[in-house]
């Protein structure tokens, strides 16, 4: 139950950061997100590129 505790607490992280959507990403993909906006990405061009890396 710790990973799905975990995966809610990304999505709203993520969400909170201006990513609409992150609930239908993987945790890998909001991870990658969160990495890509931590580089200075915009929240949806980060979205784009964590989902296109599948």
């Amino acid at each position: 139950m710790g990973d799905r505790n975990q995966l809610h607490d990304l999505r709203n992280q993520a969400h909170k950061a201006g990513v609409e959507g992150s609930s239908k990403m993987s945790e890998s993909q909001l991870k990658q997100a969160m990495r890509d906006m931590d580089k200075g990405m915009k929240p949806m061009m980060a979205k784009q590129d964590a989902r296109s890396k599948k």
